[in-house]
């Protein structure tokens, strides 16, 4: 029999789950085609339809696809191979490494009933080109822009009552005015319909969007909630529409703040427009926290000529991340963070269309981690943005927009174009994510060179749109270039300060490199947070070899550093995976890898996982304490990064007897323990076989912090 390994079985797993996703059933997500919200169950006249699961498929290298109608009804045949959606192109053998136009097709049906209603097709992303067809015209497209929905209202091109055919013409081949822009990124060009897509039918009247600003006062012990709508008016007269809303408890369920439709507005034919109601305050508000992820759902409604019309539903929570002076507050209280970033679309099986299954694994992975803190490098899978709301990772999503070369010598209308794609992806990011608890910052953009003329510019008109779009969020730009000149570097203007550190690797030097370079840049900038959003070790180069002992004792080395400084707020180690790149040196072709990770490309783990998972965790040491036959835990937390108070942890224990079978299992609720306090509790052991003992102090979501044998 062959032995399963962990890494056998995941993968197993995962590619049965995406086979349950390619025939149309579900692995844990809400629903296929959620739109920007989720429909309100039973709003009037709203459906959804996955268009997840089998489509025709095939290259387009001479560009010749429109012009030979591809897009019409009658272009399926000879050429054309099956292939599931989501699916990116890079991982099939035959087309590996393809970069270029492609084309999908499907057919589905129009209902006879949805006539007169509004029907949206929605892309959660195409990488990063796309023209879309129904019945052979053109219905829109979306350029440049590989990591972020849109919609496309598709009302007027179906016939009713019959068999429809959307093709999507994809390109993953890279332009000058778009990012990230040529060579100038540092992951895979994953060609495809990546994530799911599907309709959304709705009234012609509708709710297109919900925004929900929370902010809790903790004296008052309420919190204000101010809700925003945008709302589309289809039809060919005037509209009279009046909105309200509803809050409940995410997770039990009850109504806790209502509004009755009010609000009335009068919106022309053919119109859209964003109605602000008056703000309400919710009493005794439940706070999101990364450890008590508390989450609420606002269902708002809609009302037309005084008949309910449509609903849309939002999770979101109530929290507040404010800097004060060199300290991040989380809900007004002291935090300095810990984590890790995780690069997407690496697994060989599925590239950038990640199934959930897969997202689901590597987070849960992130959370053993003691995972709390992360940035991506590009805007992420909604089920990655709603794992971390539910399951409590605070995030930095950015625009993707890497490397020294993205502005060098960039100016004029070619500066313009770069720029204006930034701003659309920027926008795009915000109104998409901005309802998500988890954001902790919207990042700009990494390591562009912010001494660079060009760069600085860029980066100060994406800080001016992000807060005209959400202020009460923090922005940064992760920079690679403070160490030169510190006051020159345009990441001193954002709300607080981050650096990307590579000494005893990518820039030589060493631990007292580090240091003296870590005192200028908080010189410069000494009433702001530091975050050291990357530092590790990369062995992709003859003379970094892959050394996991090496990345272990960076991890050590440096973070003693920035323990001696109570102005470093945060890190974020880089990385979790080895990753799939372009520009990586171990492999070949699409294949081609880095090698920075705590764990493979197929998730099998390195010793520095655990090594990680030690440092990352506000418990600085977990003990077993022996006296007199009895036992106890003792346990000492952080004072220094990463430090946090711990509310509502448990001490858990497993005795094993022979055979290594767990014979007795129990947990005891802690006190509240703020950073560096010590403690040692009793641990009353009832079985007397006693071979081995594991004890855990567990987080309220159910990860361990820590662990200890005996």
């Amino acid at each position: 029999m062959e032995r399963w390994t962990r890494r056998k079985f995941i993968a197993g797993s995962v590619r049965a789950a995406a086979g349950a996703a390619a025939l149309g059933t579900s692995c844990g997500s809400e629903d296929a085609a959620s739109g920007p919200g989720r429909p309100v169950p039973g709003a009037s006249g709203h459906e959804t339809v996955s268009l997840g699961g089998t489509w025709l498929f095939r290259t387009d290298p001479d560009g010749r696809g429109e012009a030979s109608g591809w897009p019409g009804p009658a272009a399926a045949g000879e050429g054309w191979e099956e292939t599931p959606v989501p699916s990116t192109w890079q991982v099939s053998e035959k087309t590996a490494g393809y970069m270029g136009p492609a084309w999908y097709r499907r057919e589905f049906d129009a209902p006879a009933d949805w006539r007169g209603r509004v029907v949206r097709v929605e892309f959660e992303a195409v990488y990063h080109t796309a023209a879309v067809f129904v019945n052979g015209r053109r219905a829109g497209e979306h350029a440049g822009k590989g990591y972020t929905a849109f919609t496309l209202d598709i009302s007027g091109l179906l016939e009713f009552g019959g068999r429809n055919v959307i093709a999507v013409r994809a390109d993953n081949s890279f332009a000058p005015d778009m990012l990230p822009r040529d060579n100038s990124y540092d992951w895979t060009p994953d060609g495809g319909i990546t994530r799911p897509v599907g309709l959304i039918v709705t009234p012609p009247v509708y709710l297109e969007q919900a925004w929900i600003d929370a902010r809790p006062d903790p004296g008052m012990g309420t919190a204000s909630l101010a809700v925003r709508a945008v709302v589309r008016n289809a039809t060919d007269r005037p509209a009279k529409c009046a909105l309200g809303f509803r809050v409940t408890e995410e997770a039990a369920g009850p109504v806790v703040l209502e509004r009755a439709p009010a609000e009335s507005v009068e919106l022309p034919a053919r119109t859209s427009r964003e109605v602000s109601l008056p703000e309400a305050v919710l009493d005794r508000p439940k706070l999101w926290h990364f450890d008590h992820p508390h989450l609420y759902s606002l269902e708002a409604w809609l009302s037309v000529e005084g008949k309910e019309a449509h609903g849309l539903k939002e999770r979101f929570g109530v929290r507040s991340i404010e800097v004060r002076g060199t300290e991040f507050l989380l809900n007004g209280e002291p935090v300095r963070l810990a984590g890790v970033e995780r690069m997407a679309g690496s697994h060989p099986d599925f590239g950038m269309a990640e199934p959930e299954a897969w997202i689901v694994h590597d987070h849960d992975d992130l959370k053993e981690l003691n995972c709390v803190f992360t940035r991506v490098h590009w805007q992420q899978d909604r089920r990655v943005m709603d794992y971390c709301d539910r399951k409590g990772i605070l995030i930095q999503v950015e625009v993707p927009t890497w490397g020294p070369d993205t502005f060098r010598e960039l100016e004029g209308d070619a500066f313009e174009a770069v720029a204006a794609n930034g701003l659309e992806q920027l926008r795009e990011m915000i109104s998409r994510e901005r309802n998500h608890p988890c954001v902790f910052s919207w990042g700009l953009c990494n390591e562009v060179d912010g001494q660079n003329p060009a760069a600085r510019e860029f980066v100060r008109r994406m800080l001016r749109e992000a807060k005209r779009l959400d202020p009460g969020r923090l922005c940064s730009y992760a920079s690679n270039s403070l160490q030169r000149t510190p006051e020159r570097d345009v990441a001193g203007e954002m709300d607080f300060i981050e650096w990307n550190e590579y000494y005893e690797s990518w820039y030589g030097g060493d631990p007292g490199t580090l240091r003296r370079n870590l005192e200028a840049i908080h010189a410069a900038f000494p009433d702001k947070p530091v975050v050291i959003s990357e530092y590790g070790y990369c062995a992709c180069t003859a003379d970094r070899p892959e050394n996991d002992p090496r990345r272990i004792a960076i991890l050590a080395t440096h973070n003693a550093v920035f323990r001696d400084f109570p102005w470093v707020g945060g890190l974020i180690f880089f990385d979790y995976n080895d990753y799939r790149t372009h520009l990586g040196d171990k492999g070949a072709g699409v294949m081609k890898q880095r090698v920075h990770g705590v764990v493979d490309v197929a998730g099998a783990r390195k010793p520095s996982f655990e090594a990680l998972r030690g440092e990352s965790s506000p418990v600085e040491s977990l003990t077993v304490v022996r006296k007199g036959g009895k036992r106890s835990a003792a346990f000492r937390t952080r004072r220094t990064v990463p430090a946090y108070a711990l509310r509502g942890y448990r001490l858990r224990w497993v005795v094993y007897g022979n055979g290594g079978i767990p014979l007795e299992r129990r947990e005891i609720p802690l006190p509240d323990i703020d950073p560096g306090e010590s403690a040692e509790v009793a641990l009353d052991i009832r079985e007397k076989d006693l071979r081995r003992l594991r004890v855990d102090l567990v987080r309220p979501t159910g990860f361990s912090a820590a662990t200890a044998f005996d």
